[in-house]
């Protein structure tokens, strides 16, 4: 039995707590809140955020950061992108210097615009790093139901370490070497699905659908490979794989989002009906961001960016899509 600390007790860190204590391992489940730890340890389930699953008896929850970590054999943070950076740092002096750190987060640090595996070095020191991330809804993986992800590390050994403590018969864990490609498949493809939200929710069809994942795609890989990321990761399960859930199920809360936006809904309106951290609204600041240090292309993200942050309608976006000039698909 390992001790695996799970930093987060959203929909996604009480999945992995879930599936970690099925495994057979101790999971520490930390929240901040202690009203949050009250009800997980008396209702022994999570009904704001994961309601219908038990908690199995091996999860702990805790607002004890040092409870939590203490005789730790391995940690999980999975907290929105936009509160990394300082649980991170708040966890730091609880860390042990050989102790690798796994995250499922999906995001960059909207700060600095950083990759997360960048963010967990500044704010912990050198170490083994590692991601999980993937096709993968939170609810299903609490359920049992089947699910493929990838685990991308800074080494094989540690990848392998990681993926052993969450693989099981109905949760396969395939491990990678492109730390940078996984993440920027995982972050960057919740913009794209509040994209074809909105083409969705105005009717657009399947043929747009098809169209936006496609160009999507591309445009991730050109994120990816500008920030050292091999192009090959993006066939795979974190990134064209999650790609298509996010732009295709309603699960999807970016998805919602674009749906929600584009019946004329404020993104405030529709973030509140929704109740949880929709990433893409944190992500696209930090894509648009990137795109132009870097010089590179994303139309499709751009107008989300528009939509979102600068007040654009949702058909004045499309419209700019539709109206750019022919090109090669190659290019």
């Amino acid at each position: 039995m390992q001790r695996i600390a799970v930093i987060g007790a959203g929909s996604w860190g009480t999945a992995l707590a879930v599936l970690l204590a099925r495994n057979g391992h101790q999971t520490p489940l930390w929240s901040h809140d202690p009203e949050q730890v009250a009800a997980l340890q008396r209702d022994r389930e999570n009904k704001t955020f994961l309601p219908g699953i038990p908690l199995p008896d091996l999860i702990e929850p805790t607002t004890s950061l040092a409870q939590a970590l203490d005789g730790a054999t391995g940690i999980l943070v999975a907290v929105p992108s936009q509160f990394f950076a300082d649980v991170l740092s708040a966890t730091a002096p609880f860390l042990p210097a050989d102790l690798g750190v796994l995250w499922a987060t999906k995001g960059f640090d909207l700060a600095s615009g950083r990759l997360l595996h960048e963010v967990v070095l500044e704010r912990t020191g050198q170490r083994e790093l590692a991601v999980l991330s993937g096709p993968s809804f939170a609810a299903e993986v609490a359920q049992g139901l089947p699910t493929a992800v990838t685990l991308a590390a800074s080494s094989m050994a540690f990848a392998e370490q990681c993926a052993a403590w969450v693989h099981s018969e109905r949760f396969r864990a395939y491990t990678h070497d492109d730390l940078i490609g996984v993440q920027v498949g995982g972050a960057a493809k919740n913009v794209l699905a509040i994209a074809t939200g909105i083409a969705d929710g105005l009717g657009f069809g399947a043929n747009t659908r098809a169209a936006l994942i496609t160009r999507g795609l591309a445009e991730l890989i050109r994120l990816g490979t500008a920030l050292g990321a091999r192009r090959e990761t993006f066939m795979g399960l974190a990134g064209l794989g999650d790609l298509v859930l996010t732009c295709t199920d309603n699960q999807s809360r970016n998805r919602r989002l674009g749906l929600a936006l584009a019946r004329g809904d404020s993104a405030t309106a529709a973030l509140a009906e929704i109740g949880q951290e929709v990433e893409g609204v944190i992500t696209a600041q930090a894509v648009q961001r990137i795109a132009r240090e870097h010089q590179i292309e994303m139309p499709i993200c751009e107008q989300v960016y528009a939509v979102l942050h600068q007040g654009q309608t949702p058909e004045a976006a499309t419209r700019r899509l539709l109206e750019r000039s022919g090109r090669s698909e190659l290019d």
